[in-house]
C-alpha cells in the first residue's frame, strides 16, 4: 500500500544517486509496507487484534489501526506510530466494542505518513459499512484513480487503496463480496487483503500470491493475518494459507471459498524468506529461519572465504550468518551490537548527527574483531551506504581483512509491489559490477548468492526460468504482473471502461 501521490503532495522525493547519504539508519534498507489481522466471532476482538498486530510491528512501524464492529456501528481507531504506544490501555480497547475487528500496521514509503491514509480505511457503501486492510501494492492505481476522479469519485486519501472503496462503489452487483470480486478484476500488482463488513470477515490475495494471508482458529473464532506469528500470540490454531486468487468469507454461517480467477502458478515474493517475514513464521509450508540459515549455508558452498570468524549484521543477517558457520566450520562471533533503542526522529536535526547514524544503531565489538579475517554477512545490498560503513567501522575495530557475504542476489531492478525499493538509478546492483561495489564498500571481498542458490535454500531446487516458484523480480527483471502505471499506458481504456461501467 504505496503512496506514491502521497510524497508528492509533502514534497518529499528526493533523488538519490548510488553515492548519496540516504538517511543512515532507514534510507539504505528493504521496507515492506504493511500487515493485516482479522477477527470473527471473538468476545475480545479488539484486544486480540492489538496483540496480533504487536506480532506484525515488524512490517510496519508508522502507524496503527484497528476498526471494530459492534453488531449495530463500525468503531475506529488509527494512530500515528507503533501499536503498544496506541494501544496499550484498556480504555483504547473499550472504545472498539464488538466480536470481530480488523488491524492494519503500516510503513509509508520515502516522506511521512498522515493520518487520512492510516487503515483500515472505511467508507459507507449501499451494501453498508466496509473497512479494508491491504498489504501489498496495485500497480495500475494511478492509472484507475484518474480516471475515476474524471468520472467523478472523490478520494479522501492518496493510498493506492482506496481505489479498491471506489470501484466496489461503482458496483451495481447486489452481494458485497461480487462487489469486491467485481473490483478486484480491474487491479494489478499484489494485495493481501482483509476486510470487514455487517456481519462478514473477508480475506483476499490476488491471483499469483505475491503477498501473504493465513487463517487460523483460537476458540470458535476465525483469524486472518499476514504471518503465521500473529497467529501464535494469540493462541490460535493455524488452519492453512489463502491460496492465490482465493477469496475467503466468515460469517456466522462458517466460512465460504470464492475462485474468480483463472488458475495461474502461485508465485509468492522470495523476500518473504530473505527479509521481510519474521524468523518463526511458516510461510509456504516452510520455517522461515530454517530457510534463512539454509541460504547461508548455500552461500558458504558458492563463495567461501579463507577466513576466522563469521560476524552477522544484525538482526536479519544472523540465521544466514549462522548457516555460513555451519557448513564453513568458521566459528560464528557477535561481533556487531545493535541498539534496538534508536527512533527515527532522534536522527533527523542535522547532517552532522545524521552522519553518525550507523553508530547509534550498530557497535563494534572489538574483542571479536581485532586482529581476525572475518566474513561480514547481511541478507542484502540496496545502496551500499550501509554496508560502507559497516566495514568500515570493522577494520577501525581492528579486523585484518573483511569478506562481505550477501545471502541474496544482487538487487538489480525496483520493485513495484509493497517493498520501498528505490528506483534503478538508486540501486547499487543496477549501477555497478560486483568489483565495482566491492570498492565502493571497501570490502576485501564481496559475493552474493545466485538465484539459484536462494531456489535451492527454499525449495531444494534450481530456479526454472519457464515457470519461476517466487517473484523474484528485484534479481530477475520477471515481473509476473503488468505495470501499467510505469508503463504510462492503458489510462484511455480505463476511462472507457468506468464510462461503460456508469
Amino acid at each position: 500500500m504505496r503512496d506514491r501521490q502521497d510524497r508528492a503532495d509533502l514534497g518529499t522525493i528526493e533523488a538519490l544517486s548510488p553515492t548519496s547519504e540516504p538517511d543512515t539508519l532507514y534510507g539504505d534498507r528493504l521496507r515492506e509496507e504493511c500487515g493485516v489481522f482479522g477477527i470473527f466471532g471473538h468476545p475480545d476482538a479488539a484486544a486480540l487484534t492489538a496483540l496480533g498486530l504487536h506480532a506484525l510491528q515488524h512490517r510496519g512501524q508508522e502507524a496503527a489501526g484497528i476498526t471494530s464492529f459492534d453488531g449495530v456501528r463500525f468503531h475506529s481507531e488509527r494512530h500515528m506510530g507503533h501499536v503498544g504506544d496506541n494501544f496499550n490501555n484498556k480504555a483504547v480497547i473499550e472504545r472498539l466494542p464488538g466480536n470481530c475487528a480488523l488491524g492494519h500496521v503500516r510503513y509509508s514509503t520515502t516522506g511521512g505518513t498522515i493520518l487520512r491514509n492510516v487503515q483500515p480505511l472505511f467508507a459507507d457503501l449501499d451494501t453498508g459499512g466496509f473497512a479494508v486492510g491491504h498489504n501489498g501494492n496495485l500497480t495500475n492505481a494511478l492509472t484507475l484513480r484518474k480516471a475515476l476522479v474524471q468520472a467523478g469519485a472523490i478520494y479522501q486519501s492518496t493510498s493506492d487503496t482506496e481505489v479498491i472503496l471506489h470501484l466496489m462503489a461503482r458496483s451495481q452487483k447486489r452481494r458485497v463480496v461480487e462487489r469486491l470480486i467485481e473490483a478486484l478484476r480491474q487491479i494489478q500488482g499484489a494485495y493481501a487483503l482483509a476486510c470487514l463488513t455487517n456481519g462478514m470477515l473477508i480475506g483476499a490475495r490476488d491471483p499469483v500470491g505475491i503477498r501473504p494471508l493465513v487463517l487460523g482458529r483460537v476458540g470458535d473464532a476465525y483469524v486472518l493475518t499476514s504471518e503465521t506469528c500473529a497467529l501464535d500470540i494469540v493462541g490460535a490454531e493455524f488452519i492453512r494459507e489463502i491460496d492465490n486468487g482465493e477469496i475467503v468469507t466468515i460469517t456466522e454461517k462458517g466460512i465460504e471459498s470464492h475462485r474468480p480467477f483463472p488458475i495461474r502458478q502461485a508465485r509468492p515474493c522470495i523476500f518473504e524468506y530473505i527479509y521481510f517475514s519474521r524468523p518463526d513464521s511458516i510461510v509456504g509450508g516452510r520455517n522461515v529461519y530454517d530457510i534463512r540459515k539454509c541460504m547461508g549455508r548455500e552461500l558458504a558452498r558458492e563463495a567461501p572465504a579463507n577466513a576466522d570468524v563469521v560476524i552477522p549484521i544484525p538482526d536479519s543477517g544472523v540465521p544466514a550468518a549462522i548457516g555460513f558457520s555451519q557448513e564453513s566450520g568458521l566459528p560464528f562471533e557477535l561481533g556487531i551490537i545493535r541498539n534496538h533503542y534508536v527512533g527515527r526522529t532522534f536522527i533527523e536535526p542535522e547532517q552532522r548527527i545524521r552522519q553518525l547514524g550507523v553508530k547509534l544503531k550498530h557497535s563494534a565489538n572489538a574483542s571479536a574483531l581485532r586482529g581476525k579475517r572475518i566474513v561480514l554477512l547481511d541478507d542484502s545490498i540496496v545502496r551500499g551506504t550501509t554496508s560502507k560503513k559497516l566495514v568500515q567501522m570493522m577494520f577501525e575495530a581492528g579486523a585484518t581483512e573483511v569478506h562481505f557475504r550477501v545471502s541474496s542476489p544482487p538487487i538489480t531492478h525496483p520493485d513495484f509491489y509493497g517493498i520501498d525499493t528505490p528506483s534503478a538509478r538508486e540501486l547499487l546492483a543496477a549501477n555497478m559490477t560486483v568489483e565495482e561495489m566491492r570498492q565502493f564498500i571497501g570490502a576485501t571481498s564481496l559475493a552474493f548468492l545466485s538465484v539459484d542458490g536462494i531456489y535451492r535454500a527454499a525449495i531444494g531446487e534450481a530456479r526454472d526460468p519457464r515457470n519461476p516458484q517466487f517473484t523474484d523480480h528485484c534479481f530477475t527483471g520477471d515481473y509476473p504482473t503488468g505495470l501499467t502505471d510505469q508503463d504510462g499506458h492503458a489510462f484511455e481504456d480505463q476511462l472507457s471502461f468506468l464510462a461503460e461501467a456508469r
